[in-house]
């Protein structure tokens, strides 16, 4: 997750797999742009799924916290 001054919602990852990259939204776990593979996108929802209420704070909060891989 990459916090910028105004960064734009909706609330929203980065993933990179590879030379691949993919934007996730955080509240409904589809990507919303990108080219990430079908597998990647499966791990990304996965992981989003299982780490949702921590994104969402860390997004209201704009503090970074470390969450675990996979």
């Amino acid at each position: 997750m990459f916090f910028k001054p105004k960064e734009h919602e909706p609330a929203h990852i980065h993933a990179i797999y590879n030379e691949n990259v993919g934007i996730f939204d955080i509240k409904t776990f589809e990507m919303t742009e990108g080219d990430l593979p079908i597998r990647a996108q499966q791990l990304v929802k996965e992981w989003l799924g299982l780490h949702y209420e921590e994104l969402v704070e860390m997004w209201n909060t704009q503090k970074m916290g470390k969450i675990s891989p996979l």
